[in-house]
């Protein structure tokens, strides 16, 4: 198993914050399986200096890089067009679980 730290902006034009609560609930509900299935390790928005949802970072845990992207392809937040600057890092973690 690879661990990967995700980060995601939201795009930046007046209707952003729409697009992510439009499609927040299923994004939401998809992390809740993740997490069930052992690949999402914590996650939460990134917020501006007046506490508004701006992006994501996510710690996830994928068998491999093309494993996480399939799933990145297919979250609501891509494919609402909510997260528009997404990196994607390798990481190891010094968690126990």
């Amino acid at each position: 198993m690879m661990q990967f730290v995700v980060t995601a902006y939201d795009g930046t034009d007046a209707d952003a914050l729409q697009r992510r609560l439009t499609a927040r609930e299923a994004h939401l509900a998809g992390a809740e399986e993740l997490k069930a299935e052992g690949k999402l390790i914590a996650g939460g928005a990134i917020l501006n200096a007046d506490d508004e949802m701006i992006g994501s970072t996510l710690y996830m845990e994928f068998a491999s890089r093309a494993e996480l992207d399939a799933w990145l392809a297919s979250d609501p937040y891509v494919t609402g067009n909510v997260w528009q600057e997404i990196t994607v890092q390798p990481i190891r973690l010094a968690v126990v679980r």
